[in-house]
């Protein structure tokens, strides 16, 4: 039986990459569709088909209005194949179904709320001191946009930035992770019946070496948009060191959880739950690193472990499924490396720690909780992307901040107490882009989402984040019918 071939999309086309690879279903381990692999050629192609589009009037004499309604037709389209878009994502990232199709339909949201946002892009009239003078400010697209994202989450992360860049009228490369990029390739065809004109929206994948690096490097690429891990990003500002395309960066962390002892635990043990074993920890906001008030540290740990021990690990396909598999073989290896090196280093398994019995074949690993862990513990200090959690004691708040912000990453972060004045002297002092509090894992068109440090540069999401694909362009207009005085000196 031959396996499906999916297809780049250029330039308004369908079209074969120049070559091609296996994609495998992490909860088989097993081939089941066939990708493109864009190289150097097809990059530039797409490049150059979106910078193109940015001077055709099909895309730029339309109204912001128009390029409003677009993005709104492109969110009931994403509604209505909501279902279709969630399977191909599970059965190739391994992500579970319950979770694929509730996140796929609330991302129509994002591009509905960036098409309400495309006519409301304003410019401005300042006052100068000038008398003959009539000055105002332009916003206009920035220019051609590389989007690039991982798989995971990956078309909440493309709306992140393609709703925005559309709304200010720019035009997009996005490249799919070749890690499960099956749901972004059939997204595509979307933007096609949505009635993008030609090149505005270019979807590919293919390899960081020829795909990544002719694209963020591209010298007609004036704005890159990066979600990944910070060696991929690092090689990615390398990239824009000859086009010196503007870059933001989101990526990812070692996001601290702090539980004090008045907080109602089982409540904050489920959004523990929800922050590291959710999306089989594959999150960018994981609550890896949990900080327990030491007086009920034991009490919270075996809440946590009743809970762990309890997850229904199955096929992502199935609905019963809470847990399913890694995305790629390579990250069940490099967790088992890590778990390993942490054990070594004095760190206690309290439950899970292996893969789980009876999954012969595919990418599973239990859901892990790691006791006796320091900051400099490895799977305290290092991204994981995976289900494990380190529990690390503290004693009072000065203690949990200095913890907390023991770290290079500034993501995400929890906070779990009843007291309100500690509440917000907390959410001053830690170092984190993001804050729930009482909660966890809560995300919203309307809220800026970005990190400090190396978490990376910019935030996503938010009304301001259409400012960022916008480039202003100050206007000078002299009312005066008088001769312009004299040349030589500046007025």
């Amino acid at each position: 039986m031959s396996l499906p071939v999916f297809q780049n999309y250029i330039d308004g086309s369908f079209v074969d990459g120049a070559e091609t690879f296996e994609s495998l279903d992490p909860s088989t381990g097993a081939p089941w569709a066939v990708m493109p692999a864009a190289g150097a050629e097809e990059v530039d192609r797409a490049v150059r088909a979106a910078h193109r589009a940015l001077s055709d009037p099909a895309w730029a004499g339309l109204t912001a209005t128009q390029r409003g309604k677009l993005l709104y037709r492109l969110g009931d389209l994403i509604a209505q194949q909501a279902g279709r878009l969630a399977e191909l994502e599970t059965r190739d990232t391994g992500k579970i179904i319950r979770e694929t199709r509730a996140q796929i339909g609330y991302v129509a949201d994002y591009y509905r709320y960036y098409g309400g946002l495309a006519d409301k892009i304003e410019g401005a009239y300042l006052p100068v001191d000038k008398v003959d003078m009539e000055v105002f400010l332009r916003r206009e697209p920035i220019g051609v946009v590389a989007a690039i994202v991982p798989w995971n989450s990956q078309l909440f992360l493309s709306a992140v930035k393609l709703g925005p860049a559309l709304a200010a009228g720019c035009s997009v490369v996005l490249k799919a992770s070749e890690d499960g990029p099956a749901p972004l390739l059939e997204f595509a065809r979307l933007v096609h019946e949505a009635g993008f004109p030609r090149g505005v929206v270019n979807v590919l994948t293919g390899f960081g070496d020829t795909c990544g690096r002719t694209l963020t490097s591209h010298p007609l690429v004036a704005r890159v948009a990066f979600t990944g891990g910070p060696s991929t990003a690092r090689h990615v500002v390398r990239n824009t060191a000859e086009n010196l395309a503007y870059t933001t960066l989101e990526l990812g962390g070692k996001s601290p959880v702090v539980v004090f002892e008045d907080a109602d635990l089982e409540s904050a043990s489920n959004a523990i739950v929800a922050g590291i074993f959710a999306a089989t920890g594959q999150s960018c906001v994981a609550g890896s690193r949990l900080f327990v008030e030491r007086s009920v540290h034991d009490r919270l740990l075996d809440i946590l472990a009743s809970k762990a021990k309890a997850i229904r690990i199955g096929d992502p396909q199935d609905t019963a499924t809470e847990m399913g598999p890694l995305a790629t073989e390579r990250q069940l290896q490099h967790i088992e490396a890590v778990i390993e090196r942490s054990v070594a280093s004095g760190a206690r398994v309290v439950t899970g720690g292996q893969r789980p019995p009876g999954f012969r074949s595919g990418f599973y690993y239990e859901p892990t909780i790691l006791a006796g862990v320091e900051n400099e513990t490895p799977c305290a200090a290092e991204e994981l992307f995976g289900p494990v959690l380190s529990v690390i004691p503290f004693e009072g708040e000065d203690d949990a901040v200095a913890k907390a912000n023991d770290t290079p990453f500034g993501l995400a972060s929890g906070l779990f107490t009843r007291n309100l004045t500690r509440a917000h002297r907390m959410i001053r002092r830690i170092r984190a882009g993001v804050v729930w509090v009482n909660t966890y894992r809560a995300v919203s068109p309307i809220v800026p989402f970005g990190g400090y440090g190396l978490s990376g540069l910019g935030r996503e999401g938010g009304s301001e984040a259409v400012l960022d694909y916008t480039r202003v362009k100050s206007v000078w207009l002299r009312t005066s019918d008088d001769p312009i005085p004299d040349p030589f000196v500046m007025r």
